[in-house]
């Protein structure tokens, strides 16, 4: 898979080498001569070009690119990257970085973003799914289809507790991904039945987040 990364700061370094660890072919943009610092990602490709002009996501060859990672400091120049990439150069996944909380409501499949990354809204959201039990914690917001990759540890008193996957009346747009019960990372098939801690891990609808808890929290009387 080919990935072109906007911004060679440390993220966008850090991000360059796990991909190309996981044998990726990576792109790295910077238009400041001091961020080219191809020593420290020598299997990257490097380009000194602004990723915000047409002309130099040309030179980048930018529509042979898989996914487009913008990944700078700037929101607003994020933003643009992300939105050349999607409408000019029909980029298939785009991922941004958001600097800015407060900007987040912008980084939308309005402007090419599939997933929006929030730092400070990521590290918030593991600090709550380390502490919560029975609430459910939104960890990643999607884009693309307005769904969001959403954590539940289950309580004790859940009706739910002992019950096969398959036999669970899901909510409509919503998947269970993956059950994480201790150090065993489960893919949830229909016999898997549920215990009490189970890290539940799901793609939903915003829509439909409110009802998804209530039904893995509340012990329903019989």
């Amino acid at each position: 898979m080919r990935v072109a990364i906007a911004g060679a700061g440390a993220v966008g370094r850090s991000i360059a080498g796990e991909l190309l660890d996981n044998g990726h072919e990576v792109l790295l943009i910077d238009k400041t001569p001091t961020a080219i610092a191809v020593e420290r990602v020598p299997r990257a490709e490097w380009l000194l070009a602004d990723a915000c002009e047409i002309a130099s996501l040309d030179e980048a060859a930018l529509q042979r690119c898989h996914v487009v990672i913008a990944a700078t400091g700037d929101d607003k120049v994020n933003l643009v990257v992300s939105l050349l990439a999607k409408t000019e150069y029909g980029v298939p996944r785009v991922v941004a970085r958001v600097n800015n909380p407060r900007n987040e409501w912008l980084f939308t499949e309005a402007w090419g973003v599939d997933v929006a990354v929030s730092t400070p809204r990521l590290m918030s959201a593991l600090v709550e799914e380390a502490v919560s039990v029975g609430d459910l914690v939104r960890l990643l917001r999607f884009s693309h289809g307005d769904a969001n990759l959403v954590e539940l540890t289950l309580p004790e008193e859940s009706a739910l507790i002992g019950t096969a996957v398959g036999d669970v009346d899901w909510p409509a747009d919503t998947t269970l991904v993956t059950i994480i019960r201790g150090s065993t990372v489960l893919t949830p098939k229909p016999d898997d039945t549920l215990e009490a801690g189970d890290e539940l891990l799901f793609v939903a609808a915003q829509a439909r987040e409110e009802q998804l808890e209530e039904l893995l929290s509340v012990r329903r009387d019989g």
